[in-house]
């Protein structure tokens, strides 16, 4: 069976939503070819698909939290997943689910992408914001599983139909500036409460730490990294998504 019949549409709409506080900001998200063109044993290529609006590419998000796949009964029945994720900030936009699985795998598994379109440029501190993407897939289908992976993590969904979610980061560093840095393995800072300190294993995405002594020999843009420049005391004096 090819994946060209497996799935119902010939063209699927990913759609997807932006939430806290922004849903009624949400962009419609592109149509999605159903067939894979990506092989299955290849990584998610960063910023791979074709250009979003005003030039902006799409990009895997920051972290998947959730997988679902909800099952219908009626006119034959379609199968819908359901991902939910975080980005950095709301100039993403455009979320959707890239299939890169060609056919039916040998371990059963339809592994997926959590894309949307990324910011052109730095972004400031602020919190995490959600984003849901959903794709139909015809009924009868072969897989047994569902994998989706962002820049960051991956959650497998291994019931179908089902449910499947992991914990969010800890830190989404909104409230970093002015708090000091304690690197792992590291002593707490000298006199710091608790509350006044950003710990590295709170902060598991991509992270660029900038000390007062250190040169920057690139500054290729990645959107889900969290750059962050320390004083002499390790303090956060400064900290963007770039």
């Amino acid at each position: 069976m090819t994946v060209k019949k497996l799935f119902a549409l010939a063209s699927l709409v990913a759609t997807g939503t932006l939430l806290a506080g922004f849903a009624a900001n949400a962009q419609q998200p592109p149509q999605q070819q159903a067939t894979p063109s990506t092989p299955k044993d290849a990584g998610p290529p960063p910023g791979g698909g074709a250009p979003g609006p005003e030039g902006t590419r799409p990009f895997p998000v920051m972290f998947v939290t959730s997988v679902e796949l909800i099952r219908s009964e009626r006119s034959g029945g379609m199968d819908i997943i359901r991902a939910r994720g975080l980005v950095t900030s709301n100039a993403w936009g455009e979320p959707h689910l890239l299939p890169i699985t060609r056919g039916q795998g040998i371990d059963g598994m339809l592994d997926l992408i959590f894309q949307a379109s990324a910011p052109t440029d730095m972004a400031p501190l602020g919190p995490f914001m959600v984003v849901e993407a959903l794709l139909p897939v015809a009924h009868g289908h072969p897989y047994k599983g569902i994998r989706v992976r962002s820049g960051y993590n991956a959650v497998t969904l291994k019931t179908l139909p089902g449910f499947a979610e992991v914990a969010p980061p800890k830190e989404d560093c909104a409230k970093c500036l002015g708090k000091y840095f304690q690197a792992k393995g590291a002593a707490a800072p000298a006199g710091q409460a608790a509350g006044n300190v950003v710990k590295e294993e709170d902060l598991p995405y991509p992270l660029r730490i900038i000390r007062p002594a250190d040169g920057i020999p690139s500054y290729e843009y990645e959107p889900n990294r969290l750059t962050i420049v320390l004083s002499e005391t390790s303090q956060i004096v400064d900290a963007a998504w770039d």
